[in-house]
């Protein structure tokens, strides 16, 4: 690995993979507790409110990326856009959650796609994100490729899949609090091999044809 590469996988001296991987969980256990309690009805802002009681009462440590709870058409929305509006979650609807949580100086980041009701094709769209997260996941542990080929074999298979894979979204680092002193950029522009509990794999896809998409990321360890 090169010197500049290195330079983008260092960590701080607290950092453990074990609180990683312990942080990761803790946001996991978040993100269903959270599901739980969205229904049809609810705003997006009421969701997020949720969210932060469920954060609350859960002992975090603080949070280190604001929390995204999207709904509907808003699901096609990067990380950095707005939403659109304030919308109302619907019987037969599709959202997500995207969190970022620090928990024992340690940055968790986790998010999924729900649908509620019975909408085949979101039903299928919540799924596919999921089974191309697990193929390109798979691909980075049996191949050893770079960042940057990762991201090319995960649009590759969106295509195959007959999904639009949102390549403004590409990963990124995590670590001890805070990773950003490193300036290690997008998993996707990484020309090294990422290694185990550094790195967050991050899936944006959208349905061909209707306005609506599907998340999904997890932590490369």
């Amino acid at each position: 690995m090169t010197a500049t590469n290195t330079a983008k996988e260092a960590v701080g001296a607290p950092y453990q993979l074990d609180l990683m991987k312990h942080a990761q969980r803790m946001t996991w256990q978040a993100v269903e507790r959270i599901a739980q309690g969205i229904r049809p009805g609810m705003r997006e802002s009421e969701a997020r409110a949720l969210g932060q009681q469920v954060l609350e009462a859960l002992g975090m440590q603080r949070i280190w990326h604001p929390t995204h709870i999207r709904f509907g058409a808003n699901t096609l929305k990067t990380f950095k856009q707005r939403s659109e509006g304030d919308p109302v979650l619907g019987a037969d609807d599709i959202y997500f959650i995207d969190m970022g949580v620090v928990w024992e100086g340690h940055e968790g980041d986790a998010g999924t796609t729900f649908v509620t009701g019975n909408d085949p094709q979101k039903i299928a769209c919540a799924a596919a994100v999921k089974t191309l997260f697990d193929e390109v996941q798979a691909h980075w542990r049996s191949q050893g490729v770079t960042g940057i080929e990762l991201y090319d074999f995960a649009a590759k298979r969106a295509r195959e899949m007959g999904w639009k894979l949102n390549l403004e979204i590409k990963g990124h680092r995590v670590s001890d609090f805070p990773h950003a002193i490193y300036r290690a950029g997008d998993l996707g522009a990484f020309d090294g091999q990422p290694g185990a509990g550094l790195w967050i794999l991050e899936i944006q896809i959208a349905h061909p044809e209707l306005p609506y998409g599907a998340f999904h990321e997890d932590l490369l360890a």
